[in-house]
C-alpha cells in the first residue's frame, strides 16, 4: 500500500478510536471500510480485533496490516485473483 493510503488508514483507524467502544470492533471496521470505499472507491475489507486469523485474496498495492492501541487492524481491497495472503494477529507488536 503506498505511503499515503497508509497514513490514511492509519488516521481512519484514530478517528473510529475516537468515535466507538474499543470493544466495538465490528463498528470500528465498518467505519474504517466506509471511509475506505469513499475515498478509494468500492471493494474495501477491514477486519479489527484483538486476535484473528485470516487468509484472503487482495488486489496489488492496497493492503496494509497494523495495531493501534490494544487492537489490530487489516484493511484491504479484494481482488479476485493473484496474492493470497494469511496473517495471524498474535505475531504483531
Amino acid at each position: 500500500m503506498p505511503a499515503r493510503m497508509q497514513a490514511a488508514a492509519t488516521s481512519a483507524a484514530s478517528r473510529a478510536l475516537d468515535l466507538f467502544d474499543v470493544d466495538d470492533c465490528r463498528a470500528i471496521a465498518g467505519h474504517i471500510k466506509t471511509e475506505f470505499d469513499r475515498r478509494y472507491g468500492v471493494g474495501w475489507q477491514c477486519v479489527v480485533g484483538a486476535s484473528f486469523g485470516c487468509f484472503f485474496t487482495h488486489s496489488s498495492g492496497t493492503f496494509i496490516y497494523f495495531s493501534l492501541e490494544r487492537l489490530t487492524f487489516l484493511l484491504f481491497k479484494a481482488a479476485p485473483v493473484a496474492f493470497a495472503t494469511s496473517c495471524d494477529s498474535s505475531a504483531v507488536s
